[in-house]
């Protein structure tokens, strides 16, 4: 069964769409099953994953107002080795049209109902703002995944974005929660940086990564020739970073696993 994780942060500019591709591509790398959803109406994590936002025939915006199936959407991406629900323009309308559906909140998750058996992840790329796109991914998720540069106005986009996951969580997906904050851009020569660093750390604990994802030249160009970095430059430093955070998901996945089936047993035994 897919994890599915939701890469938003309510703030633009923070490396979200670059996390999400070059995540998607890193866990592909280790032999994952890995749908990537754009579900931001820029179509940037479409192009960075080598599909033309221009030429599509349909997108999730066709899946989410019932025009297409999303078997028909679906599209493979040979540069990142994972297959895309790709995104253009259209899906600007979908907020407004999804208004008068029933249960419009849901409707991407019962999109990805019958496809969680096909996949190992399921990433959701966000747009950088609070409107129903980005209500329809917390729904359909069972984790965010915030990336964020270290820096004081990133301090206080984080408390609203947590106070939002919390409402979601306690109204409609019980099983949402913060998968884990990632911090980008990272330049551990300002001293800025490393004081937000250590409050995160601080006041978060194991909830951010050990990986932090550096400014990297590689890890800029790469959307451009419409590739994940691990395929422009994979000794690059933003290629060896985005492996190790898909190294460190699935490490966290797997000990989230085992103590479960711990928890299970010792519940059995009573």
């Amino acid at each position: 069964m897919a994890k599915t994780l939701s890469i938003t942060n309510q703030k633009g500019g923070v490396g979200k769409t670059t996390s999400c591709v070059n995540l998607a591509a890193s866990l592909a790398a280790t032999k994952r099953r890995v749908l990537l959803i754009d579900l931001d109406p820029q179509g940037n994590a479409t192009m960075g994953c080598g599909v033309d936002k221009h030429e599509l025939p349909v997108s999730v915006y066709d899946v989410l107002v019932g025009k297409a199936t999303v078997e028909e959407a679906i599209v493979p991406s040979e540069t990142a080795g994972i297959e895309v629900l790709p995104a253009n323009g259209d899906l600007t309308a979908a907020e407004v049209e999804l208004i008068n559906h029933q249960d419009s909140e849901g409707s991407l998750d019962r999109v990805l109902e019958p496809l969680r058996s096909h996949y190992d992840f399921i990433l959701i790329d966000c747009p950088p703002s609070l409107n129903m796109l980005t209500v329809n991914a917390l729904v359909a998720s069972d984790g965010v995944i915030i990336p964020m540069q270290c820096e004081y106005y990133a301090l206080e986009g984080l408390a609203a974005l947590m106070e939002t996951v919390s409402g979601i969580a306690s109204t409609r997906n019980p099983r949402l929660h913060i998968e884990g904050l990632l911090r980008t851009m990272y330049d551990p020569r300002n001293s800025l940086t490393v004081e937000v660093s250590r409050q995160l750390i601080g006041h978060f604990g194991n909830k951010v990564y050990r990986t932090v994802i550096p400014r990297n030249v590689r890890l800029a160009e790469a959307p451009s020739h419409g590739l994940p970095v691990l395929k422009h430059d994979k000794h690059s430093r933003g290629a060896i970073a985005y492996l190790a955070l898909a190294g460190e998901l699935i490490r966290r996945q797997e000990a989230g696993k085992t103590q479960t089936s711990a928890k299970t047993a010792e519940a059995a035994v009573r």
